[in-house]
């Protein structure tokens, strides 16, 4: 699948359990929306993914690409020990050049 260069770099960042590569995608000013809950800025994106990836195992599997709006929602299937799983997952994200502004996951 041929993913914006940013959001590329996101999933191959979540897919080394990687937080800091993970906050470098967004912007100094970028936010994360998850499970009904924001992190804005570097330090709260990085506590964020951190949490997730030491809590639970899991994989993440973009499906498609589309846009809605001025946001480009990548489908996914995400598979992992916890409940649920697998589950479709849309992630929803606002580039700004060459980094993410926000991404938004929803079930």
């Amino acid at each position: 699948m041929d993913l914006p260069r940013p959001i590329a770099g996101y999933f191959e960042a979540d897919r080394s359990r990687n937080a800091d590569a993970v906050a470098m995608c967004f912007t100094a000013d970028g936010m994360v929306k998850d499970e009904r809950k924001l992190h804005v800025g570097p330090d709260a994106i990085r506590r964020w993914k951190a949490e997730a990836s030491t809590a639970y195992t899991y994989t993440v599997e973009p499906q498609t690409i589309g846009t809605e709006g001025d946001r480009t929602v990548v489908k996914s299937t995400v598979t992992g020990n916890f409940p649920g799983s697998p589950v479709e997952l849309r992630y929803f994200f606002v580039l700004v050049g060459d980094r993410i502004a926000e991404l938004e996951i929803v079930p």
